[in-house]
């Protein structure tokens, strides 16, 4: 039988996960307010409002947008060129008012055109010269990563730090981005002409990744309408930046229970092959499976479903409900499972079916 300690240690593990930001420190509160529940549902639906005046559809994709805001996680959409990807972020950016950047990836990007350069000036009345750093796009509160994949690796590779510690080094020095800080990156699907596959170790960092699809026949009706016409929705801010930072904090101390931070361990250990718990289609279909950071993410993703959801835990069904966009880019088939046309998406719903809840 595990200790006390041991148990405290495992779910203090899953509370705390590598993209939580020095400003917003987890506490060890386990309970809150009913008043700070309800602020943080009513929050959902206010966001959702905004959103829709701009977006027709795309539920679940709002849903995970805003669920990566409120647990400080980066999201990566992924859907053919047209379906409102960027118009979606561009419009959260809008809606809590912050400071919002937006990078254009093309071939020709260089790392310092993300992180920033320093210049050479001279100061005119001594005539000394002297470097002075250009703080790049990246120092925004909201970086929308445009199209991500249609730029080389070594430029993605310029995200890695800011995405993880929340700072950019340039020029000796390392500057500390202000928080919140989150990358919402665009990609189209990899199949198409001129793009390239972001790096393992980045797409490791991105808390969900959400595919984007094609509208239903009623909503690209409604788009049609709307986006034709003359009138423009405008957006209205609905929280600021002290607030959202408090609703972060909220969301890392909603409690969780050992069994259901086990269930998540469980379901991520599963995906790797080499595991004992892994079942036969992951050992014939997967090259290699997802890392802890997974674990975490399914925690921190639950305890924000939850909290949006005026609850004050989480369950196995919010581990469940967030398997999908927290495993579908850390689950790397092989070869074997491209010929048979296996997916992710497939090893995944496999998954959910071999590893029992609770």
């Amino acid at each position: 039988m595990e200790s006390a300690s041991e148990e405290n240690e495992l779910i203090e593990t899953a509370q705390s996960a590598p993209e939580a930001q020095p400003e917003t420190p987890a506490s060890e509160a386990s309970t809150q307010p009913p008043e700070a529940v309800k602020a943080a549902a009513k929050l959902r639906e206010d966001l959702l409002a905004q959103i829709r005046k701009k977006i027709v559809g795309q539920g679940e994709v709002v849903d995970l947008l805003v669920l990566a805001l409120l647990a400080q996680g980066h999201g990566l959409f992924i859907g053919v060129p047209g379906l409102a990807k960027t118009r979606l972020i561009s419009t959260l950016a809008e809606a809590i008012g912050l400071k919002f950047n937006r990078i254009q990836f093309t071939p020709d990007l260089m790392p310092a055109d993300i992180t920033g350069t320093e210049i050479l000036e001279e100061d005119k009345a001594t005539g000394q010269r002297h470097f002075r750093f250009v703080k790049g796009p990246v120092f925004a509160n909201i970086l929308l990563a445009d199209e991500i994949n249609r730029t080389s690796p070594k430029t993605q590779a310029a995200l890695l730090q800011s995405m993880q510690e929340y700072k950019v080094s340039a020029g000796g020095q390392t500057h500390t981005l202000e928080a919140p800080f989150l990358v919402f990156a665009t990609q189209n699907p990899i199949e198409q002409e001129g793009t390239y596959p972001l790096p393992e170790a980045q797409l490791d960092r991105f808390m969900f990744s959400i595919h984007v699809d094609y509208p239903s026949l009623d909503e690209e009706v409604q788009v049609v309408a709307s986006t034709t016409g003359a009138v423009d929705e405008e957006i209205t801010p609905v929280i600021t930046q002290a607030q959202l930072l408090e609703m972060q904090k909220l969301v890392r101390e909603v409690p969780v229970a050992e069994p259901v931070v086990r269930y998540a361990v469980a379901l991520v250990r599963a995906t790797r092959p080499d595991d004992e718990s892994a079942p036969e289609d992951v050992k014939k279909w997967v090259a290699w499976g997802a890392g802890p950071r997974a674990s975490q993410y399914l925690i921190l993703g639950g305890k924000a479903r939850a909290l949006t959801q005026g609850r004050t835990a989480v369950t196995v069904a919010d581990v469940r409900a967030l398997a999908g966009p927290v495993l579908r880019h850390r689950v790397v088939v092989n070869f074997q499972a491209e010929a048979e046309g296996v997916n992710s998406d497939t090893i995944i719903a496999k998954l959910l079916e071999h590893v029992p809840g609770v």
